[in-house]
Order: C-alpha cells, then structure tokens, then sequence
C-alpha cells in the first residue's frame, strides 16, 4: 500500500487519431510505467475538444487534469510528479499548471516535470534526435511543422532553426502553423537553395490533424501543396515525436528529475 501512495499522472494535448496515440502518448505512457513500475500511472488530456470527440465517436473516457487528481485524491495517493508531453512552457502547460496546484492543499506534495523543450540541452537532444531520425540528404531540405502560440515561448521554434544551422544541418528549417517562422518565412528561406525535393515533417509529439491536414492535406492551402505550387518535389513523413526514442528517453529524464525532487 505504501507504494501506491505515490503516483505519476502524463498530461498531453491529445490527439483523435487512434494509430498515433498508440504509437506516441501510449508508447510514453508505458515506458514510464515500465520505469516506475511500483507507482501507479495516471492520464490526463487538456484539449476538450478531443476529449469529447473521443467519447462520442468512441465511447472513450479521458479525465481531463482536474478529473484527474480528483481520482487519485480519491485513491489514496499522497504525492504526486505531473509530467506533461507538452512541448513547450507554453498556455497548455501554464493551465495545466493552475489546475494541478489547485489541488496543493490535498496532497502532501505535487511536483511537476518539465515540459520537452525546457534547457538548452533538451534542445540539442531533440535536434539530434530529429537529424538521426530523419537525415535529409545533401539535395534535400527538412522543414518541421510545428505548433506556434501567442505565448512569449514561441521563441524557441526560431532559436531551434538557428540551432539546427549551428549544429552543422542547414538543410533543416523549423516554421510553424500559427505563429513565426511562418510558411511565408520558410519559402523565402528555400527557394535560393534550389534543393532537389522537400521533406515535411510533423514537430509535435503526435502526428495528428495538423500533421494530417495543415501539413500534408491535399486543400492547396496546406504546406504540401503550398510547396508543391512554388514547384517544389515534396514528401511528407508522418512521424509525431512521441516516436522518436530520443524524445521519450529526454521524458523519462524529465520524470526522473521530478521524482528526484519529492
């Protein structure tokens, strides 16, 4: 029983797309379990909109954080490591933040992990990671798709682009779907390197909507077809993060970290 006084609850976005959540969130979640395999494992997703999709299409209950530290104030639990899957120090981790420390008072002690991109050494791992997993060659250039926020943390996506080009890859660019470094950014970037062909690839942990629509959809505003009509050769790689084994073994420090504070 004294075991079970502690817990780990995962905190993603989440995705509706069945075969990425198995291969991402899944994956992650299990190799914690595996690593912790006396405390029990909690999830929560912060986007409801998924969530809801998810129970009518699927009859799939997700607890959202709230729900979630309300089952496991429920089970007994006393301490509890929250680590999210999020990206960046971003909204979603700063309202998963408020919600987790609501509940302050009811358990002994709450420490929460750090988000992917976090140190700067998070961030060279995640571009090695990305660099081995991908390798574009000579003739090609890698553009990554990845979220853009308001927050002040949209930063990072244009220091990972001037990192990449430090750390010996200039064919690697980083834009984003809703922020800077835009498409815009992106082809005014390209287009003088003349490359042979285009690599779109996903820099999210799942490979879900956006991956599915926003970066390889066949409406012409997607990224696809926006290179395609600039008259680019274009393959798209549906990969999210979550399946890059680099990115879940710099999770697992992060949770490793956390526990290490309790």
């Amino acid at each position: 029983m004294e075991n079970r006084k502690r817990a780990i609850l995962v905190v993603s976005f989440g995705t509706s797309y069945v075969e990425t959540r198995k291969k991402t969130i899944e994956q992650i979640e299990a190799e914690i379990q595996a690593a912790y395999p006396q405390h029990p494992v909690y999830r929560a997703w912060t986007s409801g909109m998924i969530r809801r999709k998810l129970m009518a299409r699927d009859g799939l209950k997700i607890l959202d954080v709230r729900e979630a530290m309300e089952q496991m104030r429920a089970d007994g639990i006393c301490e509890v490591v929250v680590q999210p899957t999020h990206m960046l120090n971003g909204i979603e981790n700063d309202l998963m933040t408020e919600d987790v420390m609501a509940y302050r008072d009811q358990f002994e002690q709450i420490v929460i992990g750090a988000p992917i991109l976090t140190s700067q050494e998070d961030h060279t791992c995640v571009i090695e990671a990305v660099a081995e997993e991908l390798k574009p060659s000579s003739e090609e250039v890698l553009v990554l798709m990845g979220h853009g926020t308001p927050h002040f943390s949209n930063s990072v996506y244009a220091a990972l682009d001037y990192q990449f080009k430090d750390m010996g890859y200039p064919n690697i660019f980083m834009g984003t779907v809703e922020a800077y470094p835009s498409m815009e950014s992106l082809l005014k970037m390209i287009r003088p390197l003349e490359p042979k062909r285009i690599v779109l690839a996903p820099f999210m942990i799942v490979a879900g909507d956006h991956a599915n629509n926003d970066l390889s959809g066949e409406a012409e505003d997607s990224w696809k077809s926006q290179f395609e009509a600039a008259g680019f050769e274009v393959v798209c790689v549906l990969k999210g993060l979550g399946e890059y084994r680099k990115v879940r073994e710099l999770i697992l420090k992060h949770v490793k970290a956390a526990m290490e504070e309790l």
